[in-house]
């Protein structure tokens, strides 16, 4: 290749590692040596702003609208993304063209045995209204408080003992070759995130080349399983301040959907499941309406569908 195929990324170390295996899988899917991507590090808004709750500052575009100025500026022939980072409605100049095998999606616990063992009138650190909610659905007594940055400034606030615990993706542990901490949680117990566990790469929607190149990676079961989780968000009208769990799974060419939706202090929930085909995209809206119809009051009032 004359000019290496450029792969924006985050710059953070899990962000880093992710982009590395996106590299990884292009040399691999098209014979490249090495030096064929250039792994460009740009830095967002959500890296810099690390005390403050993300629904607080802008939201989700907060990792991505740097990576999308340099992608549509031609600065980059791609972007890489940990999908449950990515904002549920997209440029309509930016596609999502591939996504890499899902990897556990399940959270871990690090600081405690289990959910149970937390001290009594504990104090768990995360910035994910979800994982709050579940907590709290759990153990009432716990306290929540605001916990960003990457793994490692997470940890060592834990280790400081400013929080009894908190919880990390066990995706990104274990990219990051943690996987010796914490202890993971039954998506019985917690469903993830939507999307948690996949890295997605978008492209310019009209750059046929580099559509090519990325879409020669693409893992077809990940992807079709990601994008219903997040047209269900679409279909909640979600957000992030939406405490809001789904997972997809697939079966041969059966699409499996659970989800549920939480008041932010987990004292009110409502959970629900469906089933279809892989090619059918009334699912995740089902789904959603179902959950909606359910759900209590003060749970639906959270959602705008």
């Amino acid at each position: 290749m004359a000019q290496p195929f450029r792969l924006g990324t985050r710059g953070s170390p899990l962000a880093l590692t992710q982009a590395s295996m996106v590299r990884d899988a292009l040399y691999a899917a098209h014979g490249w040596s090495d030096g064929a991507v250039e792994i460009v590090p740009i830095r967002t808004t959500g890296d810099r702003v690390q005390d403050r709750a993300l629904a607080e500052i802008g939201g989700k575009a907060l990792w991505t609208k740097e990576l999308d100025r340099a992608l549509l500026d031609g600065e980059i022939d791609c972007a890489v993304h940990s999908m449950k980072d990515v904002e549920t409605v997209r440029p309509s100049a930016i596609a999502i063209v591939a996504m890499l095998p899902r990897a556990d999606v399940r959270d871990r616990l690090i600081g405690a045995e289990s959910i149970a063992a937390i001290r009594r009138d504990g104090i768990v650190g995360t910035s994910s209204p979800r994982r709050a909610a579940q907590m709290l659905r759990a153990r009432p007594d716990l306290r929540i408080v605001l916990f960003r940055g990457n793994v490692d400034t997470r940890l060592t606030k834990l280790a400081a003992g400013e929080v009894d615990a908190t919880l990390l993706a066990a995706a990104g542990l274990e990219r990051l070759g943690r996987h010796d901490i914490g202890v993971a949680i039954p998506v019985e117990t917690m469903l993830p995130a939507p999307a948690q566990g996949a890295v997605g790469i978008e492209t310019r929607a009209d750059d046929a080349r580099a559509r090519e190149i990325v879409g020669a990676i693409d893992h077809l079961p990940t992807r079709t399983c990601v994008l219903v989780e997040r047209a269900m968000l679409a279909a909640l009208r979600a957000d992030c301040h939406s405490p809001v769990a789904a997972f997809a799974s697939i079966d041969g060419t059966t699409v499996t959907l659970r989800a549920e939706l939480l008041a932010e202090d987990g004292s009110l929930f409502v959970a629900g499941e469906g089933e279809g085909g892989a090619d059918d995209g009334d699912l995740a809206e089902r789904v959603a309406r179902d959950l909606l119809d359910r759900a209590p009051p003060l749970v639906r009032a959270l959602f705008a569908a």
